[in-house]
């Protein structure tokens, strides 16, 4: 079962409790109140994760989070999971 739009695992994040977030998936906005671009566009597309998307691995997804240091890999790679019913 996925549980963000992106590949994020929310069960294993250690920040979630400090930021009172419950995962994109169940909430309107992200927990910073701001928009994700990933979260709308998946939404627009009524699409549960980018890794049923038709178009995955676009360059949204591709590049998300780089600006701030993190490798896209490992939630390319869970979206891909997710996808294949792993």
């Amino acid at each position: 079962m996925c549980e963000s739009r992106c590949g994020v695992c929310c069960s294993s994040c250690e920040r979630k409790e400090k930021v009172n977030c419950k995962g994109c998936i169940s909430m309107e906005k992200p927990f910073w109140g701001g928009e994700c671009g990933v979260k709308s566009c998946c939404e627009s597309k009524e699409v549960n994760h980018c890794g049923v998307c038709a178009k995955f691995p676009c360059s949204l997804i591709s590049n998300f989070g780089k600006e701030h240091g993190y490798d896209p890999a490992p939630r390319l790679n869970q979206c891909r999971k997710w996808a294949g019913g792993n």
